[in-house]
């Protein structure tokens, strides 16, 4: 007999999205959410950047693109359901010289592409809408707000419980052995569960409970530090808009931002250093297993090889506050060092193939009796509701449940 029909791993946003979303869709099924840590959202969902976003960057009629522009709009909604505070700010990306320009453009042709609205600023009407901001010009993208997610994270655990639900934190996996009947689960203490079937959204380690199935032989999970400044008091106020650079098409991440949160004051951040421990919040946070696993897998050397350039560039950004304040100052130029207080840093679990290719679009895996999702980037958080929608149609396809 199982103890579960289905068993969701991991307490972040996804994973408590696509057991909400299960047990509306089969009511009569017994679901669990198995979190290691003693809180849900504790990682990368507790630790990110709050940002309700658009979907600007994304490639047209990627599944990334798709999630994050519906998941903009059902994030409101929850929150409007579930009095969950929100700010629909907006968001101005802003080029800060004239060789950003031309991507500018590339950008505002993509927005179209995916369906959002979006207006080109002059440099004139960015002074206006935000006179402590500098630049050649912006482009305004209204659907862009603010969050915590992880208010959103444990409403959905409360609508999951209040269901009939169960959710069991400082529960670890240690093992899984999937049977013909089931899936035994073995967690710290000794505890021995089993389910019919077992979803697997477990973030920072999805590689590795993948591989406890049979999955994820050419692609590892790499950590990446985002570190995150808090600007003081007096700066509650310096913008009203998300502040955010023209990307570098050349890098996987967005680059350093201003935003205004929900608790009333402003972040400046992320920056994307490699981290040398899965749960790596600090710079000198080393796990000697962690560590050893990436160095062993083929992929991690070739993309230090690929990437070493710009990967040296954001070590020196963290080891240097002047550095950081430096990106900032290209469209922030009045804030300084003072202004720069410490903020908790998030980490980013990124999925790289065997060839060293960082992947940026959402990939999912199964076997008999189970689904991983092995790569839920950003905007995972934005993108949470139709994510669980999308991953609870393949559990319930695949499990055969009507």
């Amino acid at each position: 007999m199982a103890d579960f029909d289905i068993v969701v791993i991991g307490g972040g946003i996804v994973g408590l999205s696509t057991a909400m979303q299960l047990s509306r869709r089969f009511p009569g099924i017994a679901i669990a959410v198995l979190e290691k840590e003693p809180v849900l959202a504790g990682h990368q969902t507790g630790r990110n950047s709050g940002v309700i976003h658009a979907g600007v960057y994304y490639e047209p009629g990627s599944l990334k693109a798709q999630f994050c522009r519906q998941g903009s709009a059902a994030t409101m909604r929850f929150c409007k359901e579930y009095d969950i505070p929100f700010e629909q700010r907006g968001k101005l990306l802003v080029a800060t010289d004239a060789d950003e320009l031309p991507r500018m453009e590339k950008l505002y042709e993509r927005a179209l592409a995916n369906g959002l609205e979006v207006r080109r600023v002059s440099k004139e009407e960015l002074t206006e809408r935000e006179p402590h901001v500098t630049g050649r010009g912006a482009l305004f993208v209204p659907a862009s707000g603010i969050v915590d997610y992880g208010k959103i994270t444990r409403r959905m655990g409360t609508i999951l419980t209040d269901a009939g639900g169960t959710i069991m934190t400082s529960a670890e996996v240690r093992g899984i052995s999937e049977q013909h009947n089931g899936v035994d689960i073995l967690l710290n203490a000794g505890i021995l569960l089993r389910a019919r079937h077992v979803v697997a959204c477990a973030g920072i380690n999805a590689d590795r409970l993948a591989r406890l199935c049979g999955l994820a032989a050419d692609l590892a999970i790499i950590p990446f530090r985002g570190e995150y400044f808090r600007l003081g008091a007096n700066r509650n106020r310096i913008v009203e808009h998300l502040i955010y650079p023209i990307p570098d098409p050349s890098l996987p991440f967005l680059g350093v931002h201003l935003t205004p949160m929900i608790g009333g004051f402003v972040t400046v951040g992320p920056n994307a250093v490699l981290a040398f421990a899965r749960n790596g919040y600090h710079f000198g946070d080393v796990n000697s297993t962690d560590l050893w696993e990436m160095v062993g897998f083929r992929g991690f050397r070739r993309m230090i090889i690929d990437n070493m350039r710009s990967g040296l560039t954001e070590i020196a950004n963290s080891l240097s506050r002047r550095r950081y304040l430096a990106l900032c100052q290209r469209y922030c130029p009045e804030l300084n060092l003072s202004d720069l207080h410490s903020h908790p840093a998030g980490i980013r679990a990124q999925a790289v193939n065997r060839d060293g290719r960082l992947l940026h679009d959402f990939l999912i895996e199964r076997t008999a009796r189970t689904v991983h999702v092995l790569n839920a980037p950003s905007p995972a958080a934005t993108s949470a509701l139709p994510i669980g929608r999308h991953i609870s149609d393949i559990a319930s396809a695949h499990f055969n449940y009507s």
